[in-house]
């Protein structure tokens, strides 16, 4: 987090200068206190903004109890306070958590992971997001996220503003300061979020192969995530709300399976996933 406001810092102070306005900090002041807003805003109403965009509706213990009793039994397990939980209406398999901290923080389930999955691989499913609740992760990714859109929006802005039309009036006026500023502010915002997404995506993966193991202890059962992780992989099916501003909060890609780039994967490889589940049931 302190690498990305820093980088957000640099990235106001270098459009500034780019500007050829000579007034390089208060482009940074914009940009902290630009930073600072999002990271708020995260912070506060990040979760109801994943939930909302992904159609999940909160359930009561008498709507499903099959799944509310699933999620309470390892909670008690597990010491953990009891999180809301919805369902979303999707055939596809596929779940994910967040909120700030445990006491305020919600599990969403497709309808599709109810139907499909047995009792073991369900109990898997929850026990790998629950992970993610009790690891933090639900609050550091949420923070990652809007770090990285915070880069692309400001990127954007530049790209998009009056800047060049000072810059031109400038290296008419001779001022060649303005004119190495300007290139340097143009690479920044062009490869800035490229850099920053990336990062995002390592982060991601690191944390989903703590949560299949933190589960994997919890459950006891490394095999019933494992045997899910096959399901959802055979069945490679999108979801119909996919987005990739949340795609990085579910267990596996909401998009359907095409053969991208590891390097620009939310997630790590499920046959990775599967091979250290299956190692850890040795």
């Amino acid at each position: 987090m302190t690498f990305f406001i820093a980088f957000i810092i640099l990235i106001g102070y270098i459009f500034d200068l780019a500007y050829g306005q000579g007034q390089a900090w208060s482009g940074v002041s914009m940009a902290i206190i630009f930073s600072l807003c999002m990271t708020a805003f995260s912070y506060f109403a990040g979760d109801k903004v994943a939930l909302s965009t992904t159609g999940a509706k909160l359930i009561e213990h008498d709507d499903n109890k099959y799944y509310y009793h699933l999620v309470e039994n390892l909670c008690i397990a597990n010491g953990m306070p009891m999180p809301k939980l919805y369902i979303i209406e999707d055939p596809a398999i596929n779940a994910f958590a967040t909120g700030r901290k445990p006491e305020l923080a919600s599990i969403a389930v497709t309808r599709g992971a109810l139907e499909k999955l047995t009792n073991e691989e369900l109990e898997g499913v929850l026990a790998h997001e629950l992970s993610h609740i009790k690891n933090y992760d639900i609050r550091f990714m949420m923070l990652v996220a809007v770090m990285v859109g915070s880069i692309v929006m400001l990127s954007d802005i530049f790209l998009r503003s009056g800047g060049f039309i000072n810059s031109r009036d400038n290296r008419r006026e001779g001022n060649q300061f303005a004119l190495i500023f300007l290139i340097v502010g143009i690479i920044i915002a062009i490869l800035s979020p490229i850099i920053a997404e990336l990062i995002k995506l390592a982060i991601s993966r690191q944390r989903e192969y703590l949560a299949d193991a933190s589960g994997s202890l919890l459950t006891r059962y490394p095999e019933g995530l494992a045997s899910a992780l096959e399901k959802i992989s055979g069945e490679n099916r999108p979801m119909q709300k996919a987005s990739s501003a949340t795609a990085h909060l579910f267990i596996a890609s909401p998009f359907s399976g095409k053969k991208l780039s590891s390097m620009f994967s939310t997630h790590p490889p499920v046959e990775e996933r599967i091979k250290r589940l299956r190692m850890m049931g040795r």
